[in-house]
């Protein structure tokens, strides 16, 4: 290959020449002015259906792989009409749907570092000071949640680490149990009787993870919750003893600081003493309601997940971080010897440097520890607490506000920052009308561009959830949004009775 071929290559790869520096710099200015076109001047979303999306990139890109390259500013303009223009805006103040957080801008920062150095946080020789990196950043982590002995590793987010941590139960109780060596042995011939605990109200991913473990859906057993939607104590006791008359054997019993819908948190302390009694491990799914662990005034509801086994966190819900960025705790280090693989490729302990790949499920794995790490050191504790109040703060304010308004009926009252409620209309519909009206304002609000808020079902019945997580929020934002609420409900109320009218 000729040297001049060589150096038209130049500005494609980030290198010390001239040419390729311009290039970044281009490139680079034009994706963040993209970026602040889009949250200046866009609503929550565009409206458009799928179809007109797609037939919109396929009018700008009618090409995936062109034959000649475009021009950037081009390139960046069509991004904009066709990509930019139709994404859900979580910058927005009305977009409250899910446990999907604006990201702080410290955060933004690292990621561009991240993808330029491009580093691999499986082995030393592909990472070096990134390694460093992620295991002070766990170090910390563990000390913070009360595990001192404690070991971490970064993951894609709760899904993962949940699905970590039921296999490392798994892993632990056959081998307690049985002295079967799950990772050699594949599952024991008692494989049917092992079962996971979890309240009907936890992650669905509880489920996900028996299947991929071998175990099956069945393995699950889901415990009521109580009024405040969190584990009933004594349906748990009732569950485990009946278990053990069965002659089945319970080994995981999974807590959940933060629901999905209701952000309930299980009571820790009790739970962790149920597993010292029944022998079982202990995991926390804290990926929700972990951030508190930042706050003085509210950590004292995760009293008990030092008592943890192993805990899942995600930093890209309540510590404001892009996606994907979770972590995965272990109370003990050698918790971790279940996941240990050996490839001469990847520095061998003989070589005497630390390799993060014997404590993931992944190998090629991107520096996400550099987010909350940056993050950490650019806004101090304090700063982030106060955050983290202000985001539960919206949340009683928008459950005060509904609970005085007789259009609406709250479903329960919040603990984190998800409020759950119902469009009655002073109680004039039935229960049937009420779920059609719940249903199109959610949709009206979405289809319109207004609002992004959520659809769930309590008892059966539809009902809209605010998820809130966005501390910009300001309390004439959810007076407006309400307001829209009754707007859409009384029309739609009004077109339901004149369609009933003329039948």
């Amino acid at each position: 290959m000729t040297t001049s071929l060589q150096t038209a290559f130049d500005r494609y790869f980030l290198t010390n020449s001239k040419e390729s520096l311009k290039e970044y710099q281009s490139v680079m200015n034009q994706a963040m002015e993209t970026l602040k076109s889009v949250v200046l001047e866009q609503t929550p979303f565009s409206g458009a259906k799928p179809q007109l999306i797609k037939k919109t990139l396929q009018s700008h890109f009618p090409n995936v792989h062109p034959d000649e390259a475009m021009n950037s500013e081009l390139l960046f303009q069509r991004l904009k009409a066709a990509v930019g223009k139709h994404s859900i805006s979580v910058h927005h103040p009305s977009c409250a749907a899910h446990l999907h957080c604006p990201p702080m801008v410290p955060g933004l920062a690292a990621e561009v570092l991240i993808s330029g150095l491009n580093v691999s946080m499986d082995s030393w020789d592909q990472s070096g000071a990134a390694t460093m990196v992620e295991q002070i950043m766990m170090d910390g982590l563990c000390r913070l949640f009360g595990l001192p002995e404690g070991d971490g590793v970064m993951t894609s987010g709760g899904t993962q680490s949940n699905l970590m941590g039921l296999m490392l139960a798994r892993e632990h109780a056959c081998m307690k149990l049985w002295n079967w060596d799950v990772k050699k042995q594949g599952l024991p011939p008692e494989q049917h009787r092992l079962k996971i605990l979890c309240s009907d109200a936890a992650h669905f991913s509880v489920q996900q993870s028996a299947a991929v473990l071998g175990l099956g859906e069945d393995a699950v057993v889901p415990v009521k919750t109580n009024h405040a939607h969190k584990m009933c104590m004594k349906d748990l006791v009732e569950k485990l003893q009946e278990m053990r008359t069965a002659g089945e054997y319970p080994f995981v019993l999974f807590a959940t600081a933060g629901t999905t819908d209701f952000g309930a948190i299980d009571p820790l302390m009790e739970m962790s003493r149920a597993t010292k009694k029944y022998g079982l491990w202990f995991h926390v799914d804290a990926a929700y309601g972990g951030g508190l662990i930042m706050t003085e005034l509210h950590k004292h509801k995760l009293n008990g997940i030092e008592e943890a086994d192993s805990i899942t966190v995600d930093f890209h819900k309540m510590f404001y971080q892009p996606i994907s960025c979770g972590a995965f705790l272990v109370k003990e280090r050698s918790s971790f010897a279940y996941m240990k693989r050996h490839a001469d490729y990847l520095n061998p302990e003989e070589d005497d440097v630390p390799n993060l790949v014997g404590k993931s499920l992944q190998t090629t794995r991107r520096f996400d520890a550099l987010k909350p790490f940056l993050s950490f050191q650019l806004i101090g504790k304090n700063e982030w607490s106060d955050i983290i109040c202000r985001t539960l703060y919206l949340a009683k304010e928008a459950y005060s506000m509904l609970k005085s308004d007789g259009a609406f009926t709250p479903v329960h009252e919040p603990e984190l920052s998800t409020v759950v409620f119902r469009y009655t209309g002073e109680g004039r519909f039935s229960n049937e009308t009420e779920d059609f009206l719940n249903s199109r304002i959610r949709d009206r609000l979405l289809n319109d561009g207004e609002a992004v808020i959520a659809r769930t079902k309590v008892n059966n019945r539809v009902c809209l959830k605010f998820t809130l997580l966005n501390p910009l929020l300001k309390t004439n934002h959810l007076m407006h949004l309400l307001q829209r609420i009754k707007e859409i409900g009384r029309y739609e109320s009004g077109r339901l009775k004149d369609e009933q009218n003329r039948s």
